[in-house]
């Protein structure tokens, strides 16, 4: 297909394909770029995902995902920091630049989400200087707040951006998700903000349908089939000064079920349906 030059799948989107199996179809679809996640990943193996996609001439456009800082006991914060150590390390085996960040809700019995949001600025203080010396951006995920208690106690862009710069840009950034901000009035004016200091590290597609499923989670629609206008949202990263890849990541029970190289086919053919070009 022509027109996809910066279209890239996400692995999620597809999970039903294995790595090999993925990565035959995009190149037989003339998809570039692809978002990894480390469960496949490490499954395959992180060095031989890396000369897959490689050989392949793919580009991992993000590593999905780092995060979960909220914890508050000693040993499992510092587990997870060396578990996004790790994560750094992959990216950069996977010559990919950006590892996004799910930030993780609140502990157990906690209502302290003021808490769990500086206990992620404080991992962030460590990890940022070692993702800059790997050659990796940190990004920032918030996810829809019906997530805040158990997933991501960030809820919006502003929430995002508030941590985010208290770092250099080149550490720390955000991730734009069309999913989980689409809700949101102030959202445009914080791309804006985004991309007035660099920190618009990715850009994401996923369409909002209700009724939504049991435990929420796997609701992401196919981009078309929803409530969210992805050509105005692709306009305010753009005037925002976004260039780069724009990632299709969906987790949707009925795509999982169907042919994994039909759904790769259908979401290219609706990105460049959905999209400007």
């Amino acid at each position: 297909m022509t027109g996809l030059e910066r279209f890239s799948i996400n692995q999620m989107t597809v999970k039903q394909l294995s790595m090999p199996e993925l990565v035959t179809a995009c190149r037989d679809l003339g998809i570039g770029n692809v978002g990894l996640w480390r469960d496949p990943v490490q499954t395959y193996g992180v060095e031989e995902t890396a000369k897959l996609v490689r050989d392949a001439g793919l580009t991992v456009t993000t590593l999905c995902r780092g995060g979960f800082f909220t914890a508050v006991d000693p040993d499992e914060r510092k587990a997870a920091l060396a578990d996004n150590r790790r994560a750094i390390d992959e990216a950069a085996t996977l010559g990919t630049e950006v590892l996004v960040l799910v930030s993780g809700g609140l502990p157990s019995g906690s209502k302290d989400l003021h808490g769990a949001r500086e206990r992620i600025a404080d991992a962030l203080t460590e990890l940022g200087p070692y993702a800059e010396d790997h050659g990796v951006k940190l990004a920032i995920e918030p996810l829809h707040p019906m997530y805040a208690s158990d997933r991501c106690v960030v809820s919006t862009l502003t929430q995002a951006l508030d941590i985010a710069e208290r770092f250099p840009a080149h550490q720390v950034g955000v991730t734009v998700d069309t999913y989980h901000i689409w809700w949101d009035d102030q959202a445009p004016a914080q791309i804006a903000r985004a991309g007035a200091s660099g920190r618009i590290h990715t850009f994401q597609l996923a369409d909002w349908t209700t009724p939504l499923p049991e435990g929420v989670l796997n609701g992401r629609g196919q981009i078309g089939d929803g409530a969210i206008d992805m050509r105005e949202w692709q306009t305010y990263v753009e005037k925002a000064g976004y260039t780069g890849a724009i990632e299709v990541e969906l987790f949707n029970d009925a795509l999982w079920a169907r042919d994994g190289r039909e759904v790769l086919a259908e979401t290219a053919q609706r990105f460049l349906t959905h999209t400007a070009h």
